[in-house]
């Protein structure tokens, strides 16, 4: 089964780091993303945000220098998360980050 999504966009939410209680680091920001896309031969405004989580110890001098503002492309699947609150959201696990 293939789950990957690609998407470029704007941090912007602060980044914050924490670790998992096994020690594993991670690095959660949210991204937005604005282009126009070609849906029936027609063009279409879209707009999304996307909640990111970077983990491991190897991926986080990748995100050292993010904050809000930056212009950035990352790479990995998707999955579905309920939180605290009971809602539930779709939360991009990426594996691949590059400064655009």
């Amino acid at each position: 089964m293939t789950n990957r999504l690609e998407l470029s966009g704007v941090i912007a939410k602060d980044p914050k780091r924490s670790k998992s209680l096994a020690g594993i680091p991670h690095c959660h920001f949210v991204l937005e993303h604005r282009s126009y896309q070609k849906e029936a031969d027609l063009p279409r405004q879209v707009y999304c945000y996307i909640n990111v989580v970077i983990s491991g110890q190897g991926q986080q001098i990748l995100t050292q220098d993010l904050v809000v503002g930056s212009h950035i492309k990352v790479g990995g699947f998707v999955s579905y998360q309920t939180g605290r609150n009971g809602i539930g959201k779709l939360v991009l696990h990426a594996d691949y980050i590059e400064k655009i």
